[in-house]
């Protein structure tokens, strides 16, 4: 049984000369929508500070964002961004960064909480470095003579080895270990270092509109009658204590306007 208070140690094999970059991304909260610590690549951080002593965590976009912050109380000294419009492209100011940088390991969420979300990031930085990329990544065990060995998450829980020759991309999946809390002081004192960067506009974004995501439409209860007689009985039966309005006799336009209501009340249409 773990102590309380330490946290878990791992038995990792590792080169600590390894040269990790962690990217990180401005997250959104499902629910009431405010900016915060992106899930995932708060996994790839403390991945990152867990694998290797030279570990460099990496935005691109606004130095001025608070939620940069959160990242930083992980106990970050520095933050460094590439500072770049809302209307930026972000992949060939990375790549430039890579490109000079060279490091072993790259490591980012499977994809952003806001913006795009469209997860491509990863795989056009490993197109234009010409490097493996390695999706869902929840661990890498170890690092020996220019080989990283992965686990990579499936489905129920389940995890497959993959052996994987340094340099490459890997984006980090929920089964990663979680990370660590944010410490609002050590935030604050963390510097954010703004970085010149190749400035290159996305004509296809700056045409696009974002609006809130509408709840997508429920089926209304499927009958799992097998004959005419069990169906006609499902669909005329009144269900156990639930309200009903019998609509015989009624006529045909208020009959069409229960009909609309109860849809509107499944969800069924919007």
């Amino acid at each position: 049984m773990q102590p309380e208070g330490k946290s878990q140690v791992q038995d990792h094999s590792l080169d600590r000369s390894l040269d990790i970059v962690s990217l990180i991304s401005i997250g959104q909260h499902p629910q009431s929508g405010r900016v915060r610590r992106a899930e995932q690549d708060g996994r790839a951080v403390e991945l990152g500070m867990n694998l290797a002593e030279k570990h460099t965590v990496l935005h691109a976009g606004d130095p001025l964002q608070q939620a940069l912050r959160s990242y930083a109380g992980m106990g970050l000294s520095e933050v460094q961004v590439l500072d770049l419009g809302p209307r930026a492209d972000a992949v060939p100011a990375l790549v430039e960064y890579l490109q000079d940088h060279r490091p072993d390991i790259v490591l980012t969420g499977v994809r952003a909480e806001s913006g795009e979300s469209s997860g491509m990031v990863p795989y056009l930085l490993a197109e234009k470095l010409n490097w493996p990329v390695v999706a869902r990544v929840a661990d890498i065990v170890s690092v020996e003579n220019g080989v990283a060995e992965l686990l990579l998450a499936l489905p129920r829980g389940q995890r497959r080895a993959l052996k994987v020759p340094l340099p490459f991309v890997a984006t980090i999946d929920n089964a990663a270990p979680e990370a660590r809390q944010s410490a609002y002081g050590p935030g604050r004192r963390a510097q954010v270092e703004s970085l010149e960067a190749v400035v290159e506009d996305d004509p296809v974004r700056s045409d696009w509109v974002e609006a809130k995501a509408k709840p997508r439409p429920k089926r209304l209860k499927v009958v799992k009658a097998k004959t005419a007689a069990e169906r006609f009985k499902a669909a005329t039966a009144k269900p156990q204590g639930e309200s009903g309005k019998v609509l015989k006799d009624m006529p045909a336009a208020e009959q069409a306007r229960e009909i609309f209501d109860l849809l509107l009340e499944e969800k069924v249409i919007s």
